[in-house]
């Protein structure tokens, strides 16, 4: 419990240092000149996947089996959710077409590249963990097909990257451990990896960057159940700790790169969204947005009788988590609400 009680000063600095840079980026966009950006690149995890994960019915979660997708489009999609997730929305404000997941641009999608390519997989980390690929090897993805001159340097030009992450990377380490206590130096780890792949973006081509910070893990059902009333601070203080380690390494990246990097706070916006009373105009409201839509022991189904145990709410529209871990469609949909201006940082290049 030291580590929560020592870092509650430096999360209120790291508040002030997130509204500074933020402004200094938004002051230097408008800088830049404005463009439409012709292709999304997408790395990550679960968050952002739309298609990449197997259909494994050995997996823990199958994103390819019914109810996902009950809500978009009407069947499953291999999105953890029941319809769009993190990755449409940034598409649909860019004016783009969500991009053809990596596992299934050879199978009878008509021009695959056309909006860019999703290299995000679920369950997957910055570091080696329980599934794969990592983020290394689904950049190493991506450049392999640079290197096939699918993506060329003119398109990559005007083009943006987008990294998306849970926090599996700290999951993984919490289970090998027994502990959800993590040591500061692994979350170093963890972030210098991730600035290592981000600036390979960079050097790659892309020359707009945005990565997200990591929502607030304690809110999730695996820490609100069975009341789903509270979250876990512990938690949530951890994740604020790899979001001020981000903050710093993207400060320093961007004083090398002029600008070229953007920071989606999935934090501040998680957390804007639990806390709205409907009193903010445009915005929308969840009377109980830490309790699931599914409820139960989510995914798991008696072998014997075929009997599930877990339920599915009659109306997804109406919670913000859709399982123990993932926002519905209109959750996700209020959490882009949140993040407009910065996601108009996406047109400056």
């Amino acid at each position: 419990m030291e580590l929560a009680q020592t870092i509650f000063l430096p999360l209120c600095l790291c508040l002030m240092f997130l509204i500074a840079q933020q402004t200094l980026l938004v002051s230097a966009a408008h800088k830049r000149q404005k463009h439409h950006p012709i292709k999304l690149f997408v790395f990550g995890d679960s968050l952002a996947d739309t298609g990449n994960s197997p259909n494994d019915p050995n997996a823990p979660i199958h994103p390819w089996e019914y109810p996902f997708g009950i809500t978009f489009p009407g069947k499953p999609t291999g999105r953890f959710s029941d319809g769009r997730v993190l990755t449409d929305f940034v598409a649909e404000f860019i004016r783009l077409k969500s991009p053809t997941p990596y596992r299934l641009r050879t199978m009878g999608v008509k021009k695959p590249t056309k909006y860019g390519m999703n290299f995000a997989h679920g369950g997957t980390g910055v570091l080696d963990g329980y599934v794969a690929p990592n983020m290394t090897t689904q950049i190493d993805f991506f450049q392999q097909l640079v290197d096939e001159s699918v993506f060329k340097p003119k398109h990559l030009r005007k083009s943006v990257a987008l990294i998306v992450l849970a926090g599996n990377d700290y999951g993984f380490y919490a289970a090998l451990h027994h502990s959800y206590e993590i040591p500061q130096s692994f979350m170093e780890s963890v972030v210098n990896q991730l600035t290592m792949d981000l600036k390979r973006l960079y050097d790659l081509g892309v020359k707009r960057v945005a990565v997200t910070t990591l929502p607030p893990m304690g809110c999730s059902s695996a820490f609100t159940s069975p009341l789903h009333k509270t979250c876990n601070e512990f938690v949530n203080a951890e994740a604020a700790v790899h979001n001020l380690l981000l903050q710093k390494a993207v400060a320093k990246l961007n004083k090398e790169t002029q600008n070229s990097f953007i920071i989606l706070d999935l934090y501040a916006s998680f957390r804007s969204v639990f806390k709205n009373k409907g009193d903010r105009l445009g915005s929308i409201k969840f009377e109980n947005p830490l309790k699931p839509c599914v409820l139960g022991e989510p995914w798991v189904v008696n072998k014997t009788t075929g009997v599930k145990k877990y339920t599915v709410c009659e109306d997804p529209k109406s919670t913000f988590f859709w399982d123990n871990a993932h926002p519905t469609q209109q959750g996700w949909r209020a959490v882009c609400l949140n993040l407009q201006a910065t996601l108009g940082q996406l047109y400056y290049f």
